[in-house]
């Protein structure tokens, strides 16, 4: 089975080897392969709507050739899901966003989840995606540890303390808020996910590891996004999209 698992940064080898420590290998089928792609451009940090919008078309770009490609299924390396919809509706095979894994896998561990963040410039991505899968009864809150986040380096440098805050939200989360299951709010923030899970009492979801998997699993059971949800586009018009400014100009 070879999954692709689409970054949405033009990142070189070291940010992409970064990214890629999020795979899963150890509950991973032996045969399973999983291989990193990067988009050609992107926004920069995703910090609002225009950049939303950036996010979605690079996205989107970088998967049109996945089943060509001969892949099995899609990930995307975003809570965000940028482009998720766009490429459900061009390709057959499973693609998965790490936002809606979560959310969904939340609901079947628990009553209400928390979504924890780096900085309120990202909420927005939340709401807009609560909107899309209906799912803001199943929210408990939305908490933010206010660090303007860095999608190359990650954690780097001050993972003790970005750990720790992280854990004090999501003790607060589960005190304050109402939540039993707590949701890290970006694939950025993978690297705190084993720390947290070892000292709060709620589990934990590691959002790129858990869609990683599910892909795997979807693929297994033969299973695939609705084309009647998504229906498949009259008219390809992939060049549209490979006609995109490339990180290179």
């Amino acid at each position: 089975m070879r999954l692709k698992y689409v970054i949405g940064f033009p990142f070189d080898d070291t940010g992409i080897a970064r990214r890629a420590a999020q795979i899963p290998a150890d509950i991973l089928d032996p045969d399973t392969e999983v291989d990193c792609a990067t988009a050609r451009n992107s926004g920069t940090i995703g910090d609002g709507y225009y950049e939303a919008a950036l996010f979605d078309m690079y996205m989107a770009e970088a998967c049109l050739r996945a089943e060509d490609e001969g892949y099995d299924a899609v990930v995307l390396d975003s809570v965000s899901d940028s482009g998720m919809y766009a490429v459900r509706s061009r390709l057959s095979i499973p693609v998965l966003g790490p936002g809606l894994v979560s959310y969904c896998v939340a609901t079947m561990l628990g009553k209400k989840f928390s979504i924890l963040t780096m900085w309120n410039k990202w909420i927005y991505m939340y709401e807009r995606n609560l909107d899309a899968y209906h799912l803001w009864e199943k929210c408990a809150s939305i908490r933010a540890v206010e660090v303007a986040p860095d999608p190359e380096v990650l954690f780097s440098g001050k993972e003790k303390e970005m750990f720790e805050r992280l854990t004090a939200e999501g003790r607060k989360a589960i005190d304050e808020d109402g939540a039993d299951v707590i949701l890290l709010g970006s694939t950025t923030m993978h690297e705190a996910g084993d720390y947290m899970s070892e000292y709060l009492d709620a589990p934990v979801i590691n959002p790129g590891p858990v869609a990683i998997k599910l892909a795997e699993t979807m693929v297994q059971l033969r299973l695939s996004h609705s084309k009647v949800a998504f229906p498949s586009p009259s008219t390809i018009q992939d060049e549209k999209f490979f006609s995109l400014v490339s990180a290179g100009g």
